[in-house]
């Protein structure tokens, strides 16, 4: 449900010390999964430059629009893309269902499956992320916390080379042996691509 929490997604109290925003850092940053390092790994490889990507990140708080805005902080192990920030609303790839984020939403916390994270203006400007995983906290003050190992704009992503790093991953998963470590590798490889794909709109079989 794009207007409220979805029904399938937990609703633990968003406040409490075991959900902090500091203990879900830790956690996402210090112990990384195996496969959460290889789609990171993966997905830096397959982006534009860091350079050409900071110049497209939007890093300080903009002004509010006519209307009800929420406060936004989107953080990465490295930098931190929003500050506070006043946006409409947050469309969040949570695991149990896509939901939308707007101001005086009901607290929750949601871990993020690898997807979309759109950000919205109030001057109708959308912003489009690929990311491989997170969390997102929102809290009741219309704040909303967002940490993920990385994020990489949509605009950033080369089709061409999805479409082709697919092929690779899924030749390479069929000829590595069942249940090897390779097999375990090239199929993330598969995955990671897939759901990038399908946030630029392709149908990757």
């Amino acid at each position: 449900d794009r207007n409220g929490t979805p029904s399938s997604d937990p609703t633990p109290d968003a406040n409490s010390p075991s959900l902090s925003l500091s203990l879900l850092r830790s956690s996402l940053y210090l112990t990384p999964t195996t496969t959460t390092t290889m789609m990171i790994s993966h997905l830096r490889r397959i982006t534009a430059s860091p350079a050409t990507t900071a110049l497209l990140r939007r890093t300080l708080s903009t002004p509010a629009s006519a209307g009800s805005v929420m406060k936004l902080n989107f953080n990465l192990p490295q930098e931190t893309l929003y500050d506070s920030a006043e946006v409409t609303s947050v469309v969040v790839p949570g695991a149990m269902g896509e939901y939308e984020v707007t101001a005086d939403h009901v607290p929750i916390v949601a871990e993020m499956k690898a997807g979309m994270l759109t950000i919205k203006h109030g001057d109708g400007e959308d912003e489009k992320y690929f990311v491989p995983g997170g969390f997102s906290l929102t809290h009741e003050n219309s704040t909303t916390d967002i940490v993920c190992p990385e994020a990489v704009k949509l605009d950033d992503l080369d089709p061409a080379l999805v479409t082709a790093n697919y092929e690779a991953a899924k030749a390479a998963a069929s000829s590595a042996e069942d249940g090897s470590a390779d097999a375990a590798e090239a199929m993330i490889e598969v995955e990671v691509n897939k759901a990038m794909g399908a946030a630029l709109g392709m149908t990757l079989a």
